[in-house]
């Protein structure tokens, strides 16, 4: 595991300025190899070179899937299941474990982690208001943890209290009715409560109104979680990402379609800096601050959020091209939190 204190990192990732590197970036992936119809000028890029390791986790695959999407059939049953209910709402059942494991948040380079069912950020759990939830969760790691949720329910399955930490090796069930509708997440809430969070231990939780609270319109949707790591250990970030892996974005830009409408899930889990930011370039985007509105409070191209603040973000993207994203916070860019949006005319 590597030990990268924040200005070691900087100085081994030899960074340009932040434009210039990231328009030679677009065109580098993988060790030199070349992304389709983006040959490189030359050797530089910013930030890290080369992929993950597959078959770990891929932020790619992660901004597209909640409620265990990814999986194949069978697999999926075994950690997700939903059943109709009289009411017409659905009882979602959930198999959720904490474990300790390395991951991987730069290529070669390792995090000692605690994580939701093996990931950071822990699977998207997706429901409708009104549905109930059921999570059974099972504490496979080597310390306390919980499940913490940031919606209305009972003070027994609130996560925080005292006496609610599950200890290694038992299981806890949490149950309650999803609500209010908006964008939501959960987190462990055991003490040191900054040492569990920034270990990993967090996801996104959104939920989708009910036909009578009204309705989002059909979009193109994007889970992106902002977080950091210590990999030192000193209480200050060295990595920074969205979706875990720096500049992952950069190697894989996001794919979107010109004309169509993107709807961003954002939310902030970095621990250690007060406030993270997204800033999109040449573009601007509705905001739903908490997304327990259906009314934009502000239209805007960069959005500051504090530690478990969250918004949708919703923007159409007018031209062909790639559009640069990134925190506002020039050094956390630097530090691998910036990527691109690769927007395609539609199909004919």
């Amino acid at each position: 595991m590597w030990q990268l204190t924040r200005r070691s990192w900087l100085r081994a990732t030899g960074f340009a300025s932040l434009a210039g590197g990231l328009v030679r970036g677009a065109r580098l992936a993988g060790q030199g190899k070349s992304l389709a119809h983006h040959p490189p000028h030359n050797a530089h890029v910013m930030g890290t070179v080369g992929r993950t390791a597959p078959g770990g986790f891929n932020p790619s695959t992660f901004l597209r899937t909640w409620n265990f999407g990814e999986l194949p059939p069978m697999e999926r049953a075994k950690v997700y299941r939903e059943t109709p209910r009289p009411d017409g709402t659905m009882l979602r059942e959930y198999q959720i474990f904490a474990a300790d494991r390395e991951i991987e948040i730069a290529p070669g380079m390792f995090f000692p982690a605690w994580t939701y069912n093996g990931q950071v950020p822990g699977p998207t759990i997706r429901a409708t208001e009104g549905d109930r939830i059921r999570i059974t969760f099972r504490n496979l790691g080597t310390h306390p943890h919980s499940m913490h949720f940031h919606n209305w329910h009972p003070p027994a399955m609130d996560g925080a209290l005292a006496g609610q930490e599950v200890e290694p090796g038992q299981t806890f069930i949490y149950e309650f009715d999803a609500d209010p509708f908006g964008l939501h997440h959960y987190h462990c809430h055991t003490v040191p409560l900054k040492r569990h969070i920034h270990k990993g231990l967090y996801g996104a939780f959104i939920i989708d109104p009910r036909a009578s609270s009204g309705s989002r319109r059909p979009a193109d949707e994007l889970v992106m979680v902002m977080n950091a790591f210590d990999t030192t250990f000193d209480a200050e970030n060295e990595v920074y990402a969205v979706n875990t892996v720096a500049n992952a974005y950069v190697h894989e830009p996001i794919r979107v379609t010109v004309g169509r409408l993107v709807r961003i899930y954002l939310v902030n889990f970095t621990e250690f800096d007060p406030i993270n930011s997204l800033h999109l370039h040449a573009m601007f985007f509705d905001v739903y601050r908490t997304g327990t509105s259906l009314a934009s409070s502000e239209r805007t191209d960069t959005i500051m959020l504090c530690q478990a603040e969250r918004a949708i973000l919703e923007t159409t993207f007018r031209y062909p091209g790639d559009f640069m994203f990134h925190a506002h916070q020039t050094e956390f860019a630097e530090l691998g939190w910036v990527g691109l949006f690769r927007a395609e005319a539609p199909l004919t």
